[in-house]
């Protein structure tokens, strides 16, 4: 395959870099920004901080902070319709991917007529460019600071899908590490397994290529030395750093490779279950780990040995899928990662309501890039009998 790399939008990245947001802004012309985020972000005292920087800029600013997890479609057209209104002349995103997708829709929204359902998909969709778009994440995960598009809730279908083009493109990503310090364990957890999943997909892609593997690669390897560090002690500044350069990384690398099976389970698990994206995505990777290891055996032997697993010099493809399963698996119980059979038992559902719905719709996933790229992601043949077999296997083991 052809390696071609496109960096979307420039990024700065360091400590302390989050102060910067309102001189960036006025470097842009910006007078009135709508600033999106979520409740948690507000009360964590994070929005009003970057508030108050971008108002010492000179700038007004028009809050929406009805930010949901997993945006539905509904709440983008709110802050699309807030901003409209209000006139604005920029956005900021802050927060979780949650948020910054939520930015992403609003500002599509200003110079592209509601509702937002009606941008969905990955190709062919054609949008008008945009009010300057700013995003500040806070959490090690999702890499949205450097995606071209977002990932957004189709309330109708019950069903996650993308919006992309000019009119969402980020403009500027301010990455902050110091901004995760005051993230919980739990939240440290899922996000930076969000980040691993970005990694090893893309990394064992069919649609990787050079770049996607060096910026995966990287990636995981980050992820295997800083998570724990940083589930383990919050306060740890150079693992905080480390993650964040490990999520931002692994947000480059699946801009052309994508991702394939734990996140389409994942997309699916939080569509239809409400399991938190990074959870849902992990939900199932040891397993994934395991079902690709004789598709891409040495990848997944470095993916291993990066998270610190071991595999005995001549193992067999099988043996080390086994390996890649255990260390995947250990990693989740040292984070307590709660299981899908957790999920299960919280939010009312079964196996069988699982199975029910995310095999077919795991496997249309894949047709559907078959039909846009002529291949899947999946490296092995993303039927409906083996990611059945995932899933169960996933209930009943993790």
């Amino acid at each position: 395959m052809q390696s071609i790399f496109s960096s979307p939008n420039p990024l700065l990245f360091g400590i302390g870099t989050s102060k910067l947001v309102g001189e960036k802004l006025r470097e842009l012309g910006c007078k009135k920004v709508l600033v999106v985020y979520d409740a948690g972000i507000k009360s964590a005292g994070v929005a009003d901080t970057i508030i108050r920087l971008i108002n010492e800029a000179g700038i007004e600013t028009v809050c929406y902070d009805g930010v949901q997890a997993d945006p539905p479609d509904w709440s983008v057209d709110e802050a699309g319709a807030l901003g409209l209104r209000e006139k604005v002349d920029g956005v900021v995103g802050v927060g979780g991917g949650s948020s910054l997708d939520t930015a992403k829709g609003a500002k599509l929204l200003q110079t592209n007529p509601p509702p937002i359902n009606q941008y969905f998909g990955r190709e062919g969709v054609v949008t008008k460019p945009s009010v300057p778009l700013v995003v500040i994440p806070t959490t090690a995960g999702t890499g949205s600071e450097c995606t071209p598009g977002g990932v957004i809730t189709d309330t109708k279908n019950n069903v996650k899908t993308n919006i992309a083009g000019v009119g969402c493109a980020v403009t500027l990503g301010i990455v902050d590490p110091e901004l995760t310090l005051g993230l919980p364990p739990s939240v440290t957890a899922s996000t930076g397994m969000d980040a691993l999943c970005h990694a090893v997909e893309s990394y064992t892609s069919q649609r990787a290529n050079s770049f996607s593997e060096l910026t995966g690669r990287e990636a995981f390897t980050l992820v295997g030395k800083y998570l724990v560090r940083a589930y383990e002690n919050g306060g740890d500044l150079e693992a905080r750093k480390g993650m964040m350069l490990a999520a931002t990384l692994g947000g480059i690398s699946m801009s052309g490779a994508l991702c394939h099976l734990a996140h389409d389970i994942g997309k699916m698990l939080g569509a239809r279950f409400h399991i938190p994206h990074g959870n849902g995505c992990a939900a199932c990777l040891p397993q994934v780990m395991e079902v690709i290891a004789p598709a891409a055996p040495e990848k997944v032997r470095e993916i291993t040995l990066a998270l610190g697993g071991a595999v005995p010099d001549g193992a067999t493809p099988e043996e080390t899928g086994r390996a890649a399963y255990e260390t995947v698996l250990a990693l989740m119980r040292r984070l307590k990662l709660p299981s899908l059979r957790d999920y299960g038992a919280k939010n009312g559902f079964t196996k069988d309501d699982v199975l029910a719905v995310v095999p077919e719709g795991v496997e249309g996933m894949q047709q559907g890039l078959v039909k846009l790229f002529g291949t899947g992601t999946s490296p092995v043949p993303a039927t409906k009998e083996l990611i059945a077999a995932i899933v169960s296997r996933a209930w009943d083991e993790n």
